[in-house]
């Protein structure tokens, strides 16, 4: 399977200006400026070796009208916070120094929190298929290929079904 991915943490995207603000006006998630991730899959789908698939692994599914267009197919891993939280430190912290974890506590504390509790009422009830974020991670991935190959098998059929 030819395929390329882009990840969300992989780019220093600024912040929503006073970030609990825009919480209280409602997470306008149009607002945050990902213009360097858009160029990247516009590179990737003008590209002579186009990939058969891209995956974005980004956090608003159909909610951002800029990437919305580029999405076929939107999965949300419904993950439990504490969960998250401990997967995200055990993966970016464990060799850091206590400030930096406190200073990610705080950002969590601030807004981070409420941020991921709108995603359940914004984000989840957008996407295409829900997954089970509890999942250890190989059964998630296994989980999430044969959802990928099986809405490639679909669009395949319409395709054909389109052309006759």
């Amino acid at each position: 399977m030819n395929s390329a991915a882009l990840f969300f943490d992989d780019y220093d995207f600024p912040w929503p200006d006073e970030f609990d603000r825009w919480m209280e006006r409602g997470a306008d998630y149009n607002e945050w400026k990902l213009e360097p991730l858009v160029a990247d899959l516009k590179g990737l789908l003008a590209g002579a070796d186009r990939p058969e698939y891209i995956l974005l692994d980004y956090p608003f599914a159909y909610v951002h009208n800029e990437l919305s267009r580029f999405i076929d197919y939107a999965i949300f891993i419904d993950t439990p916070l504490d969960v998250a939280m401990a997967r995200r430190f055990i993966r970016e912290y464990k060799d850091s120094a206590s400030s930096d974890v406190t200073r990610e506590m705080e950002g969590y504390l601030r807004g981070g929190r409420e941020a991921y509790l709108a995603m359940l009422h914004t984000v989840l009830p957008s996407s295409d298929y829900v997954a089970d974020g509890t999942l250890p991670v190989n059964d998630l991935t296994d989980l999430l290929l044969e959802q990928i190959k099986h809405k490639g098998s679909e669009d395949n059929e319409a395709s054909k079904t389109a052309s006759r």
